[in-house]
């Protein structure tokens, strides 16, 4: 009996403990921050968003068959919560659409989320929320941190310290224009004709060269190109040429001294003007046009083409009446070169009349040192309301100098003046940059590839996109803070050093950006002395550098952390 008794009371024993084993196993109890990774690693602002990758393991015997967890990771900053995207997992008992995780050997998983940074998020934590029942009953568990702290380098990125796009103002200092007369002649002859001598055409063209001889803010030279036309012998052609190329010469020197003009005359002749007639045939509305120029077309050499053309008798005699008789002649061609207002009789004239310029004068005159630019944009505006480019450069001004609202509204009539141009597309994608609306930006700077700026412009879009190597190519040789940013981000902190030593005008940013790349490369005099600059010039940015990750690491370096205090 005794033995019966000593079965019974360890088979009560043994069942006893496997109730307790199964009771353990059916609870889901707290899993330690240890089991979980997070990249990266600290967090890291990526254009406008807080990407992060969390691995993790559900340990052995710790997954009740019939419990169903959804993790979720949560940013948590001061009082609020960003919630990232949750996935569920499941026991082998649940009929579900979760991952299913084995209760004996546990499992690995990886979430992947995405927050939108805010404006003062500085040091967040990250945390998995486990939402879990099993079967109908709802399971407790507590948040686990599984990371702390962000890196916000990229915000530093300021669309208001890119140079805004300016339309062209097309202002020439030196006007090149070419004035052109004929002299005419009859078949086979090369003798000046009092009738062509005496013509209108040719007295109003040498008026024009005695009056550019005569300016003093012109220069002027002529060309004689004599021809013969194409039909005829060569010899003859060349003979008649040449003749009429030295009357004609000879009559403008002896036209020139009458008059004192003090010019230069370059003379030249071709035998046979197969390239006038070609032009003359092509504008011309002769029958049976298209023939002549397929023969032109056909035959390279100047006899053969005389040939054929004669053959198409029905064709020739029009010819003969209408365009050849073009062809005998001497050009005279005037190129007269104007010089514009100096840049100092520019600045004059805005001074004392600055309606007495032109758009184009106007437009170049603003970018001169030391002239009012606003005021000369405002006489263009009210001068030329009609065009674009006076808004658009007044509203570049106000954006430089800080008056957002101004700057918007003098984009916006420019684009309304001109949808197609491509500045103020630019011009207002910087401003929806500067509000971190990206899908706009990209589609005002994407249709303005060819404003002055667009590759600056679309440096700082992949700068708030995260694309930080495209933002590099984009930027190009651009000194400015932005580009500078972009090559710290992508490493580049040799190039980045160059780039913010040749930033024009030097501002705090620039100071602080130079101190991020001296904690990169573990420069700790490089960091102290560039956050001293940063501060005296903007003294509000000792409050983010006390907790920017970037100089973490100094905090046992007697001099940063004595500045960061």
């Amino acid at each position: 009996m005794k033995a019966k008794r000593k079965i019974l009371i360890n088979s009560m024993l043994v069942a006893l403990f496997a109730i307790i084993l199964v009771s353990c196993s059916s609870k889901l109890t707290p899993l330690s921050s240890s089991l979980f990774s997070v990249s990266p690693s600290p967090m890291e602002v990526q254009g406008t968003k807080i990407p992060v990758t969390v691995n993790g393991r559900f340990p052995e015997n710790w997954f009740n068959k019939n419990a169903e967890v959804t993790v979720t990771p949560i940013l948590k900053t001061g009082n609020s919560e960003k919630y990232g995207t949750s996935v569920t997992y499941q026991g082998e008992s649940v009929a579900g659409n979760g991952i299913v995780i084995p209760q004996k050997q546990g499992g690995a998983f990886t979430i992947k989320s995405e927050f939108d940074y805010e404006d003062g998020m500085t040091n967040p934590e990250l945390y998995l929320r486990f939402t879990s029942r099993i079967k109908n009953k709802t399971v407790e568990l507590p948040d686990v941190k599984v990371a702390e702290g962000l890196i916000t380098t990229v915000t530093l990125a300021n669309a208001y310290t890119n140079t805004p796009s300016e339309a062209p103002d097309d202002f020439q200092k030196l006007i090149k224009e070419s004035y052109d007369a004929n002299i005419l002649f009859l078949i086979q002859q090369a003798q000046l004709r009092s009738s062509e001598l005496n013509s209108s055409n040719l007295a109003a063209w040498k008026n024009l060269v005695k009056s550019a001889d005569e300016n003093n803010k012109q220069k002027v030279n002529v060309e004689v190109q004599a021809y013969a036309s194409p039909d005829g012998g060569y010899k003859l052609n060349e003979k008649l040429a040449g003749e009429r190329e030295k009357n004609t010469s000879e009559y403008l020197e002896k036209e020139f001294d009458k008059q004192n003009i003090n010019t230069n005359i370059y003379a030249n002749y071709t035998a046979q003007d197969w390239e006038g007639f070609k032009k003359l045939v092509e504008a011309s509305s002769l029958q049976d046009k298209d023939l002549v120029l397929r023969v032109l077309s056909m035959y390279n050499d100047p006899a053969d083409r005389e040939r054929e053309i004669k053959n198409i008798s029905i064709v020739y005699k029009d010819l003969a009446e209408t365009i050849l008789p073009q062809l005998r002649r001497s050009r005279l061609v005037a190129n007269i070169e104007t010089i514009g207002k100096t840049d100092a009789e520019l600045l004059q004239a805005v001074s004392t009349n600055p309606s007495s310029l032109n758009i184009n004068e106007l437009l170049y005159t603003a970018n001169l040192p030391g002239a009012p630019a606003e005021k000369i944009y405002n006489v263009v505006t009210q001068k030329y309301p009609n065009d674009y480019r006076g808004w658009n450069n007044l509203g570049a001004y106000y954006y430089s100098h800080g008056q957002v609202d101004a700057a918007k509204q003098a984009f916006a009539k420019a684009q309304q003046l001109d949808s197609r141009a491509a500045e103020p597309s630019v011009n207002l994608g910087l401003l929806a940059l500067a509000d971190n609306d990206v899908p706009k930006a990209e589609q005002l700077i994407g249709s303005a590839s060819n404003a002055n700026t667009a590759s600056e412009a679309l440096g700082l879009l992949y700068l708030k996109k995260g694309d930080y190597s495209r933002a590099v190519q984009s930027f190009g040789n651009t000194k400015s803070n932005n580009a500078a940013l972009a090559q710290i981000l992508t490493k580049n902190y040799s190039q980045a050093e160059q780039t913010l030593s040749g930033v024009e005008n030097k501002d705090a940013t620039t100071s602080y950006l130079k101190a991020i790349v001296a904690a990169r490369t573990n420069d700790a005099s490089g960091v102290a002395s560039a956050l001293n600059d940063a501060f005296s010039a903007d003294p509000s940015l000792r409050q983010r550098a006390s907790s920017d990750m970037e100089f973490a690491k100094f905090a046992n370096n007697a001099v940063v952390s004595g500045l960061l205090k």
